[in-house]
């Protein structure tokens, strides 16, 4: 198939603004509660939709009474927190435009997005983000507001002159088709661009997805989920719109390196996150089940029954007596623990941003966490297709969003069609005009393919394809996510454009190198350095290399491969914020190590 759409559930009015839900909710349900705020070690304190309208009116009161206009940038740079959605939704009932901007950003990065897309003022959260900030200010001529997101009620408590009756003007006065929010993207190549996403593109894909794809997640009573990626990223946000939205109560955690201590504090009911989370949740459990060998071979057992379990349900088929027999006891064994270490109330979660593997989803699934897999962009507000509850082919991203088609090329390139692409890159009209062809396709840059149901599949990204010497055209993320996916390695990159045979950069992932480590006999002490010419890890290694291979021709598959003692990370510069492979960087980094695979 190289063509399916679903039609739209809910189309957007005219004068639709994404503030508008924090006021219809309050006037309708003011008791109601609508966030979970954090405010000590355990203890968390209901924010109910009055007290959210009451918090996000006097701020927006503040901005206005701070001389921002309506169509003015506002930028945010924190971590993920209460106050970053308080401040979004005031900007947007000030009438003004957020910018988000990664709390780990260089200040060359600050510098660009704040003067690109001319902030007026900017929310920073640390003494250190306002130190970045303060660095670039000179090169900043429209910023003349900075202040600190801890003191969001100083700055409400200026707006006491402004009435109700000018907030709501100030708020009505930007419609569906404006511009809401400027994302940057991640820039894995030149400077980030930022997509102008309107309230009409992230309203109609939002309440598509809540309503019409996602109602067992969004809708169910007790429905609730802990944020806890980073805001100044699409996936993040759109969650954030859509709890509010349908009425799902959110909670916010500012690092996801943390959260396995937030998870059971809130008990959230379910869950969004990139791939790499949940092999770090299966990982984590593979480390504790290695403390002995009998716990070794539950776990073993265990997991390779989930997966049986999960794939039994594909076709309607009903697992034989024996294979539901061992389900029931690892349930009581492993797949409690696993749900329990996730907060005990987590029936779906939803993962995006690269391909989680047939393996982990059936896994999850087999353990009682469906994973649904989902795929977009921030050229569309977030999710273009999503895999529901009531249908999910694991391996896949799912069908398109009510109101979306999605079309594959000649060439195999993703494209997408609807309400929910962007309006343009800001002060671009050159890349923007690339990005689209013709008919209001957006280039995606991906590669995929549609089955006969209209599920779509990932394949990688048009731009990363390589062509080794014998003109063989590889795609590496489906190596590097098949890969990345072992417990010993963080990161890893492909390479062989123009030469003979696919080899592999590897770094190793400092958690499970410790318990390798200590189930090796290897010194505490041993380093990265020391470790990636030792024979047992090598052959580890290689072990799993040989498994990502099977997953590929013989042209395709990786044959030599080196370790590296230095991990790809955001803040070497090797991650983007959502921690994809900047690969230029990488390849120029360690031209002489990739030299080294090639030699005789």
């Amino acid at each position: 198939m190289l063509e399916f759409g679903i039609p739209a559930l809910i189309e957007i009015p005219d004068d639709a603004c994404l503030a508008d839900v924090v006021f219809s909710r309050a006037a309708a349900s003011p008791g109601e509660v609508m966030l979970r705020r954090r405010t000590g070690t355990g203890s968390w304190q209901d924010v109910t939709t009055e007290q959210f309208r009451a918090e996000v009116s006097d701020l927006a009161k503040g901005l206005v009474a701070a001389g921002i206009e309506p169509g003015d940038r506002v930028a945010l740079m924190s971590r993920t927190r209460y106050e970053w959605t308080r401040a979004d939704y005031a900007i947007w009932t000030a009438g003004a435009v957020s910018v988000p901007v990664y709390e780990t950003s260089s200040a060359e990065q600050v510098q660009w997005i704040m003067a690109d897309s001319g902030a007026r003022a900017v929310f920073a959260e640390s003494d250190q983000h306002a130190q970045v900030i303060a660095s670039v200010r000179g090169q900043l001529p429209e910023l003349s507001e900075l202040w600190r997101i801890d003191s969001l009620d100083d700055l409400a408590a200026t707006g006491a002159a402004v009435s109700d009756e000018q907030l709501r003007e100030r708020r009505t006065s930007r419609g569906a088709a404006q511009t809401a929010t400027i994302i940057y993207t991640s820039g894995t190549t030149g400077r980030p661009k930022g997509c102008e996403l309107s309230h009409r593109s992230l309203l109609s894909g939002v309440r598509n997805a809540a309503h019409g794809a996602l109602p067992e997640l969004f809708e169910s009573t007790g429905s609730s989920t802990l944020l806890f990626m980073p805001l100044a990223h699409v996936f993040a946000r759109i969650i954030e719109i859509g709890c509010l939205e349908a009425g799902a109560i959110l909670g916010h955690w500012p690092d996801t390196a943390t959260v396995a201590a937030g998870l059971p504090e809130f008990q959230p009911a379910f869950l969004l996150a990139v791939p790499r989370v949940f092999e770090k949740v299966y990982n984590t459990a593979l480390q504790q089940a290695s403390a002995s060998a009998a716990k070794r071979r539950i776990f073993a057992a265990a997991s390779d029954t989930a997966i049986a379990w999960s794939q039994a349900q594909d076709g309607g088929q009903r697992a034989g007596a024996g294979l539901r027999l061992r389900h029931s006891l690892f349930d009581h064994l492993v797949y409690g623990k696993l749900r329990a270490a996730i907060g005990g109330k987590v029936r779906y979660a939803v993962s995006g941003g690269a391909p989680l593997g047939e393996r982990l989803g059936h896994f999850f699934r087999g353990a009682g966490v469906t994973v649904l897999e989902g795929y977009g962009m921030t050229g569309t507000s977030g999710a273009a297709t999503v895999n529901k509850p009531t249908r999910n082919k694991v391996g896949t991203v799912g069908q398109p969003l009510p109101g979306v088609s999605i079309m594959i090329a000649d060439d195999g390139e993703i494209l997408v069609r609807g309400r929910i692409n962007f309006g343009g890159y800001w002060h671009n009209e050159t890349a923007t005009t690339a990005a689209f062809d013709g008919a209001d396709w957006l280039r995606t840059g991906d590669l995929g393919s549609l089955d006969d149901e209209g599920f779509l599949r990932v394949t990688g990204r048009k731009k990363e394809i390589i062509v080794t010497a014998g003109g063989k055209n590889v795609a590496p993320a489906v190596l590097e996510d098949r890969l990345r996916a072992h417990p010993l390695v963080s990161q890893c990159m492909v390479v062989g454009d123009k030469q003979p045979f696919v080899a592999c950069l590897i770094t190793l992932d400092a958690e499970d190198i410790e318990y390798w480590k200590k189930q090796h006999g290897k010194p505490e002490s041993a380093t990265a350095a020391d470790l990636v010419t030792d024979p047992d890890l090598i052959a580890d290694i290689q072990a799993a290399v040989d498994d990502t291979n099977k997953a590929v021709s013989r042209a395709e598959s990786i044959r030599r491969f080196r370790l590296l003692t230095e991990d790809f990370t955001i803040g070497n510069g090797y991650l983007t914020p959502s921690l994809k492979v900047r690969r230029a960087e990488v390849a120029k980094d360690f031209a002489a190590e990739i030299d080294a695979l090639y030699a005789p």
